[in-house]
C-alpha cells in the first residue's frame, strides 16, 4: 500500500551557527580568533553565528581546516537549517487555504492512511497537496480540475470534484506502483474470457488478487479503492499512456453480480478503437432512451455478451422456464456465477427484481 506521509519535521530549526557558538565556546575560541584562523572578516563569522549569512562551500572548506568539522556536515546543516525555514514559511503561507482543504473527505483519506491523521492548518494543506503531488492549490486546479470534468459519465449521478478527484488520485498512486506489460487489446479479450469461471469461486478477495496478476499482463491495472464521502461512483477507466491503462473500481457492491458486470463494463471501454477515459455511476446497465448506439451502451452490451454467451442466453431466455434449478443449471453450464445470471435476468425484465436474489453471493473482499 501506498504511504503517502512524508517523515517526521520538527517546528523548530537550529541554525549551524548555533552549532558552531557552541563549539567556540567548547574550545575557548572568541569570533574574532576564528576570523583570523580562516582568514575571513570577523563581521563574515558574526553574520554567521547569528544567522544572517548562509555558511558557502568555501566556508564550509575552511571551517573544517581549522575545526576539523567535515565540510559535509556543515553544508548539510546549512541546507536542513534554511530547508526549515523555507518550510514553516511555506506552512505559514498556506493557513488561510485550511477552508479549501477542508472541503476534502479528511476522514476517508486519513481512515486509508492517505495523509498524515494529525495534520491540520498549513500541515493539512501541504498533506494534501503532497497526495496530490502538485506544489500549490493553483496547481491543484490546473491539474486536477479539468481532468475531473472531462471524464464521460452518467447525468444520473453528480459527484463532488475534490471528492472525486482525491479518489481519482488514489488509483492513479496505485497504479503508479504497479508493473505491466504493454497493453494489448486481444490479450485483454482472452484474460475476460478465461476469467469467467473464477466468478464462482471464493474467497473473492484471492479471486481479485489472482485477476489483478492477469489483467497487469495484457497492460491494464486493476485498482481497488473504496468510494469516499461524496464520491457516487462505481468505477472509472483511465488511459495512463499508450500502452498502459487503470480500471478503478469503488468497492460500493453488495452482490456479485453488481461487482462482475461493473468490472466487465470498465473493461469493455479498453476493448473500443476511440480510446477515452470514463467515469461510471452508481446506476450501472440502465441505458437512457435513444443511447443504444453510445460507448456507454456498447460497453454495457458488451459486458453482457463477454460474462454470457449471447446464443445460450436466448436459448434459455426461449424456454422460459426461471427457476432456481434452471438458473443453477444454466449457470454451470456457462462456467458462470448463478447471481450474474439473475443480475441479467431481472435486467431484463424476465423475472422480478425481488425473485432469486439469494443466488446472489455478497460482495466483500478486504
Amino acid at each position: 500500500m501506498i504511504s503517502p506521509q512524508s517523515e517526521w519535521q520538527p517546528q523548530w530549526s537550529v541554525s549551524p551557527g548555533d552549532i558552531l557558538a557552541e563549539e567556540l565556546e567548547t574550545r575557548g575560541i572568541n569570533q574574532s580568533e576564528l576570523a583570523r584562523r580562516m582568514g575571513r572578516p570577523q563581521k563574515t563569522i558574526n553574520e554567521i553565528v547569528n544567522a544572517k549569512s548562509a555558511i558557502t562551500p568555501d566556508t564550509a572548506l575552511q571551517l573544517e581546516f581549522v575545526l576539523g568539522i567535515s565540510a559535509k556536515l556543515w553544508l548539510a546543516l546549512e541546507s536542513d537549517y534554511r530547508t526549515s525555514l523555507a518550510r514553516n514559511r511555506a506552512l505559514s503561507e498556506m493557513e488561510p487555504q485550511t477552508g479549501w482543504a477542508r472541503r476534502f473527505p479528511l476522514a476517508d483519506l486519513r481512515r486509508y492512511d492517505l495523509i498524515e491523521s494529525e495534520a491540520s492548518g498549513g500541515e493539512l494543506v501541504a498533506a494534501l497537496l503532497r497526495f496530490f503531488g502538485v506544489g500549490s492549490v493553483s496547481a491543484f486546479n490546473s491539474r486536477w480540475a479539468n481532468p475531473v470534468a472531462a471524464f464521460r459519465h452518467s447525468p444520473s449521478f453528480v459527484s463532488d470534484d475534490l471528492a472525486l478527484a482525491a479518489w481519482l488520485r488514489w488509483g492513479e498512486r496505485l497504479a503508479a506502483d504497479t508493473k505491466t506489460q504493454p497493453f494489448e487489446r486481444e490479450h485483454l479479450l482472452e484474460v475476460l474470457r478465461l476469467a469467467r469461471p473464477t466468478t464462482r469461486e471464493e474467497p473473492l478477495s484471492d479471486v481479485l488478487e489472482e485477476l489483478q496478476e492477469l489483467l497487469a499482463g495484457c497492460g491494464v491495472v486493476l485498482a481497488l479503492t473504496p468510494g469516499f464521502a461524496g464520491t457516487r461512483v462505481s468505477g472509472c477507466t483511465r488511459w495512463l499512456g499508450p500502452k498502459r491503462a487503470l480500471i478503478q473500481l469503488s468497492m460500493r457492491y453488495k452482490r456479485d453480480d453488481q461487482l462482475w458486470f461493473t468490472l466487465y463494463h470498465e473493461a469493455s471501454h479498453l476493448l473500443e478503437r476511440r480510446r477515452g477515459d470514463y467515469l461510471d455511476g452508481e446506476e450501472e446497465g440502465s441505458e437512457e432512451e435513444g443511447s443504444e448506439e453510445s460507448e456507454e451502451a456498447r460497453a454495457d452490451q458488451r459486458a453482457r455478451d463477454l460474462l454470457i454467451d449471447p446464443q445460450a442466453y436466448a436459448n434459455f431466455v426461449e424456454a422460459g422456464a426461471f427457476t432456481e434449478e434452471t438458473v443453477r443449471a444454466f449457470a454451470d453450464a456457462n462456467e458462470i456465477a448463478p447471481g450474474i445470471v439473475v443480475g441479467r435476468l431481472q435486467f431484463d425484465d424476465h423475472v422480478g427484481r425481488s425473485k432469486l436474489n439469494h443466488l446472489k453471493k455478497p460482495a466483500r473482499w478486504i
